[in-house]
């Protein structure tokens, strides 16, 4: 069954989006988008703080568990993940997985380690890529900011072996850029391992979605810019202090990005359905806390 994943990456207290993982522009406060995503449908959460590995911290632990309270579908976690110690109290937050990058290409025995203590269903391996000009696909950490030298390839087979969960692929080249995902680095990924691949960065309307899933054989897609301005239109922006924060522009003016065709997760999950992709239909009513 095909999973549809929101993908938020957070910066200080807030969701922002860019292009390439560059450019950042603040949408709002993460925890409204997860709970209208959770409404609507979603199967799956990720939150991914991009700056943790660049300054080496972590701060969303007070956004994870605030969400927690609220959304009741697995929630992933990343950014700064270096340490067991990292990883349990991620989990303690209130997460149910985590994804980790930098510290797994750091130290591979990372990934056999938290797979021993934790299991290999709480542990995501992310793949930064970049396709090279001679057509290599190389990995990269720091949200695309520092090459390793891995082969992506090679990289994701490694990390399957060493007993990761779950692999999620990110072309840093397409990621926020509408252009569609990288269904061959995809595919190429999924024939040869076991383990459930996600797809990530790229999506700029519903035909991408299911060429991803049909052509690149991936087992969930994570979404972001879509679901995003879409949502923009419903933001309520009164209701939080943005005073102090950076790019705001997008927020103010609820703009969106012209590759981008906005969509709900009714919608994608609809387009999918349709074309006979086995996913979790909407439910009618959804219940929570409070």
């Amino acid at each position: 069954m095909i999973r549809i994943i929101p993908r938020l990456d957070i910066k200080g207290p807030n969701l922002v989006k860019g292009i390439r993982l560059e450019g950042l522009r603040v949408l709002g406060k993460p925890e409204r988008f997860a709970r209208h995503y959770y409404e609507q449908g979603a199967d799956e959460l990720l939150y991914m703080d991009i700056v943790a590995s660049l300054y080496q911290r972590n701060n969303i632990l007070d956004i994870v568990a605030r969400t927690a309270k609220e959304v009741f579908i697995p929630l992933t976690v990343g950014g700064g993940i270096r340490t067991l110690e990292d990883i349990r109290r991620v989990l303690q937050a209130g997460a149910d997985k985590v994804a980790i990058n930098t510290g797994a290409i750091r130290r591979p025995d990372f990934i056999r380690e938290a797979a021993e203590r934790f299991g290999s269903s709480t542990i995501v391996v992310s793949i930064e890529a970049i396709k090279e000009p001679d057509g290599a696909y190389h990995a990269y950490t720091d949200n695309g900011r520092e090459s390793t030298g891995f082969d992506a390839y090679e990289w994701s087979l490694r990390a399957a072996s060493l007993g990761a969960g779950e692999l999620m692929i990110t072309p840093i080249d397409r990621e926020g850029t509408g252009e569609g995902f990288d269904c061959h680095l995809t595919r190429r990924i999924a024939e040869a391992v076991s383990i459930p691949v996600i797809a990530c960065g790229g999506a700029g309307k519903l035909e991408h979605i299911g060429r991803v899933i049909n052509e690149g054989l991936a087992d969930a897609v994570c979404l972001a810019s879509m679901l995003h301005y879409e949502f923009l239109n419903h933001y309520d922006r009164q209701q939080d202090d943005f005073s102090g924060e950076g790019n705001t522009e997008h927020l103010k003016e609820g703009r969106g990005f012209l590759r981008i065709s906005e969509a709900g997760l009714p919608a994608i999950k609809n387009y999918l359905l349709e074309r006979h992709v086995t996913c979790r239909p909407l439910e009618k009513e959804l219940t929570h806390a409070g």
